[in-house]
């Protein structure tokens, strides 16, 4: 069997469970209906962040040309990482070309053996964890121990039973949860990472732009635990420019300590090229603009709640969601494409999310709400949710 036909093989077994996956075009103009979309904020196409992506590419040029350790290291990444740094209330940041590379390389670099002599880390992550938080773990050998979704109870009853352990205890959490849309418990969760004396490593890819103070996501919260967590190192943040920031990339901030040895020891930051220089000044001038957002923020949350209350008043459930992602979850993958299929007769565009990016029998269609919802578009949507429910 030679690789086209392997390839075809695996391909016909996916689509017998509806699994197979297409890339679809994304016009512009139908922008207006679009609930696939990341940009909850509608920055991306923001006049003044194009305009600073461009003056920034204009000064550096269209690409970094290398890696930060070579020839890439220009002085708009460190500006930009001391702006990110202080947006998160952290000491340092680090940028890197994507939320993927980010959590894969980094969670990777901080599970490392090698960094805690020679001593396994204890890694305890939420079950519904992204799958590049799972891909860190994989690359770096280490085994999950794995509590409940967002319950804390589990997690400091799994933290209990290795208290006597000297092994380094790490705790992996999103905040906001991409497919379930729902918040982290966040300040429980710091005070029991304190009790324990655990490392916390938290992915606020959904979270930054909309939540915590002036949008600077869960982790800028000020909290004792959390201080505390900060004041040991403890406390690492990773986050995206890629949803509400409206550009691409992502950072971890962290202490000064641990960005340094992120720079030597992360193979995602060291063996690649540092992002185009267009996307720095576009998400600084992003960053400078979101803290003034809170008018927008609020609508958005209103929004959520309110459509909720409606297509639960259709029959939908909408599972664990409190935020801005509302899924609505039916189930089996046909049923899933199928509703994914109507409301694009309807003109109206959402993602169709099946098994192994959620659990089995829960595929979902994902509404991810942005500002630029208008009311007559939320009305559009749910008489094409109710048509569905009357011929499903």
């Amino acid at each position: 069997m030679n690789l086209s036909q392997a390839s075809q093989q695996r391909l016909e077994l996916l689509a017998q469970d509806s699994g197979k996956r297409v890339l679809l075009p994304c016009p512009l103009n139908q922008r207006a209906l679009d609930f696939s979309s990341n940009d909850y904020l509608c920055l991306a196409q923001r006049g003044d962040i194009v305009e600073a992506g461009h003056e920034c590419a204009k000064k550096y040029g269209a690409g970094a040309t290398g890696s930060r350790l070579l020839s890439g290291n220009l002085d708009c990444f460190e500006e930009l990482e001391s702006q990110v740094a202080q947006f998160k209330n952290a000491e340092a940041a680090l940028v890197f070309s994507s939320g993927y590379q980010a959590n894969a390389s980094g969670l990777a670099a901080l599970l490392d053996k090698t960094l805690w002599s020679g001593a396994e880390p204890l890694v305890f992550t939420d079950r519904l964890n992204h799958a590049s938080l799972h891909h860190a773990c994989q690359l770096a050998g280490v085994k999950q121990i794995r509590f409940r979704h967002n319950d804390m109870a589990h997690l400091a009853e799994l933290l209990s039973k290795h208290q006597e352990s000297t092994h380094p205890k790490i705790i992996v959490s999103e905040t906001v949860f991409g497919m379930e849309g729902d918040l982290l418990p966040i300040e429980s969760l710091a005070t029991i990472a304190l009790q324990h004396k655990a490392v916390v490593y938290l992915d606020e890819a959904h979270a930054t732009g909309i939540w915590g103070p002036e949008g600077r996501g869960l982790g800028a919260i000020q909290h004792p635990a959390i201080d505390a967590l900060k004041t040991l190192g403890h406390w690492v943040i990773m986050g995206t420019f890629s949803k509400a920031v409206g550009v691409s990339g992502a950072y971890i901030a962290c202490s000064e300590i641990f960005k340094q040895y992120l720079v030597n020891r992360c193979t995602g930051f060291v063996y690649s090229t540092a992002p185009s220089p267009f996307i720095i000044g576009a998400v600084g001038k992003a960053l400078e603009i979101i803290p003034g957002m809170n008018t927008e923020r609020s609508a958005l949350h209103t929004a959520a709640d309110t459509l909720r209350e409606r297509v639960h008043d259709l029959g939908f459930d909408t599972g664990l969601s409190n935020t801005h992602i509302v899924p609505l979850v039916v189930g089996s993958n046909v049923a899933c494409l199928e509703l994914k299929a109507d409301l694009q007769q309807a003109g109206i565009r959402t993602s169709a999310v099946r098994p192994p990016t959620v659990p089995p029998n829960a595929a979902r269609v994902r509404l991810a709400l942005n500002t630029g919802h208008t009311f007559a578009v939320y009305e559009q949507l749910l008489h094409a949710l109710a048509s569905w429910k009357v011929s499903a």
